[in-house]
């Protein structure tokens, strides 16, 4: 008897040993931590969806990204790609093929395995048009789908019609599907209405550190702890460390910050810079820490109109475009702007001047030669003269024709930073003469004005990448791209400039050589810093705080900025 139970005991501690051994799971880097706790995160607005394959907005993805996993995965602090649910992958001497190796022993939330069969279907899902999955314009190259292929179960190949440098990078974005619950669903034609937010737990499954656990309408989402979470610590501690995450919805700053300081949650970002001098100020007495992240890929910039779609219909806007197509107006613009100002006023110091597009938060690509030329309002008159300006005797700045330059500058209403900035500009450019009004507008009709009728003068808006990678800014320097805001729908290149960015863009984006890309985009940069198609202003940094005893707090200017590392974080004195 006694040996019988022995040998019982023996077997199966050989099969659990066995089986964890077969788990190959990635080992972290940062500090070992402590088990148990909940983690609040209040959001500014409410999800629409827990569907990766589906959702647009920031709020869904913000939630979603704590419950699915990728393939490769972009460390948020050193901008690089590292292995995720993929333990290692090649790229052939071509550029065209990646070979993927998974994990062997992964299995989604409900215990499923997961292998090369996800990694199909979660592919074939996105790229079928029917789906209108947000992720497929990311995967296409010049238009054509990767093909996915199964070489072995946890081994697949992905294959470009063309090199595409940035490749693996475009992994990080798709969550990777469990077949045995959507096949079915995805045959019905009933995916784009699956897993909404009222969806049953037990009807869901992914790869990440947490699973749905309810959702409350209109309140909040709580996630758990997912028991079969594919990393572990240096100490051999499964993560995740938190037992559960809530998002409480629907709360604007003020009502984020008033629960920060209530202690109703435990992390807030993309503070603003009065609301983070408040923090400050009480974070020794109330327990927590505030940080100052550095510059964001976020730049607020000024934009003129150089559409050449309304010279029959907007009369008025044609007029100006005269002016702004003179590239001595741009300069003496972005040379009378006072940028010190602005960051003092708007951004309490807590923001860096521009003199390009990519910011100093973009530690791998920025071109640090591009330096910003001292403000000087004298240069700026001088540059209009010789260009044919002058001033009438009240001191009114007069173009060529004789006609005063008037015009105006769009701005969000929502915004109260960028409308102080266009305040600011529009004081600043009277200096010269221009008689400048800034225009507040709602957010939407903002965007209908600059993006369909093209019925401005100018205006003042921001743009920020989800990556640091050039082909993340495709779309607004590419002429025929779809965010190439100052001229929309080109055909071809209005200008020689244009034509060589285009150029420059594409050769970028297929050359594997990691030196020549930078010295390709540096080119980029350096055109765009000459040319001024935008005037750059200035980026805000990335503002965030959290409660003291947060152990691996580790804020990113990447998405999501307080969450990225979520797996790792873990409290002190678990609550």
């Amino acid at each position: 008897m006694t040996s019988s139970i022995s040998q019982v005991l023996m077997l199966s501690l050989l099969f659990a040993s066995g089986a964890k051994a077969s788990e190959e799971l990635l080992m972290t880097r940062s500090a070992p931590g402590v088990r148990g706790g909940q983690l609040v995160v209040a959001q500014r607005s409410q999800p629409k969806t827990l569907n990766p394959v589906t959702a647009f907005d920031g709020s869904s993805r913000d939630v979603i990204r704590r419950m699915h996993a990728d393939l490769v995965h972009i460390d948020r602090i050193s901008q690089q790609t590292v292995p995720a649910l993929a333990k290692y992958w090649t790229r052939s001497t071509d550029g065209r093929e990646y070979t993927i190796r998974l994990r062997r022993g992964v299995r989604f939330s409900d215990g499923h395995p997961f292998d090369a069969d996800d990694v199909l279907f979660s592919f074939g899902v996105y790229l079928d048009p029917k789906v209108q999955s947000p992720q497929r314009d990311l995967l296409l190259v010049d238009g054509t789908p990767p093909r996915v292929e199964k070489l072995d179960r946890y081994t697949v190949r992905v294959s470009f019609e063309k090199p595409y440098a940035a490749a693996e990078r475009l992994f990080d974005s798709v969550a990777m599907l469990p077949r045995h619950l959507l096949e079915q669903v995805y045959r019905d034609g009933k995916l784009s209405a699956a897993w909404s937010l009222d969806a049953d737990p037990a009807a869901m499954a992914g790869l990440g550190p947490f699973r749905l656990k309810r959702y409350v309408p209109g309140q909040q989402i709580v996630l758990e702890r997912n028991p079969f979470y594919w990393k572990q610590d240096r100490e051999g501690q499964r993560l995740p460390y938190l037992e559960g995450l809530t998002f409480v919805l629907g709360a604007n700053e003020e009502t984020q910050m008033a629960r920060f300081e209530a202690g109703e949650s435990d992390v807030i970002s993309r503070l603003s810079a009065e609301n983070f001098a408040l923090l400050s100020r009480e974070q020794n007495d109330r327990g927590f820490v505030v940080r100052d992240v550095g510059p964001s890929l976020e730049y607020d910039f000024l934009l003129f109109n150089l559409n050449s779609d309304i010279a029959g219909r907007l009369p008025e806007v044609a007029r100006k475009q005269v002016w702004f197509r003179d590239l001595a107006f741009r300069r003496a613009v972005s040379l009378t702007v006072d940028r010190d100002a602005i960051l003092k006023l708007v951004y309490g110091s807590r923001a860096t001047p521009l003199a390009s597009f990519v910011t100093p938060g973009n530690r791998l690509w920025i071109d640090n030669s591009i330096h910003l030329p001292a403000r000087s309002p004298q240069r700026a008159r001088e540059l209009l003269k010789a260009a044919g300006f002058s001033w009438d005797p009240a001191g009114a700045l007069l173009d060529p024709s004789g006609q005063p330059v008037q015009f105006t500058i769009l701005v969000s209403s929502s915004n109260a930073q960028r409308e102080q900035i266009a305040t600011l500009v529009a004081t600043d450019l009277a200096a010269l003469g221009m008689k400048v009004q800034a225009v507040p507008m709602e957010f939407r009709a903002q965007l209908d004005r600059i993006t369909e009728t093209h019925d401005y003068d100018a205006a003042l808006m921001a743009l920020g990448s989800g990556d640091v990678d050039p082909t993340a800014e495709a779309n607004v320097w590419m002429t025929s791209g779809s965010t190439h805001l100052w001229h929309l729908g080109q055909k071809t290149p209005a200008t020689p400039w244009e034509a060589e960015i285009d150029s420059l863009m594409q050769e970028q984006a297929r050359t594997l050589n990691p030196a020549r890309r930078k010295h390709l985009y540096d080119r980029v940069q350096r055109i765009v810093a000459d040319q001024l198609p935008i005037v750059p202003v200035i980026s805000p940094h990335l503002l965030v705080a959290a409660r003291r005893d947060l152990g691996n707090f580790a804020p990113s200017i990447l998405d999501h900025n307080t969450l990225s590392n979520v797996d790792e974080l873990f409290w002190s004195h678990p609550r």
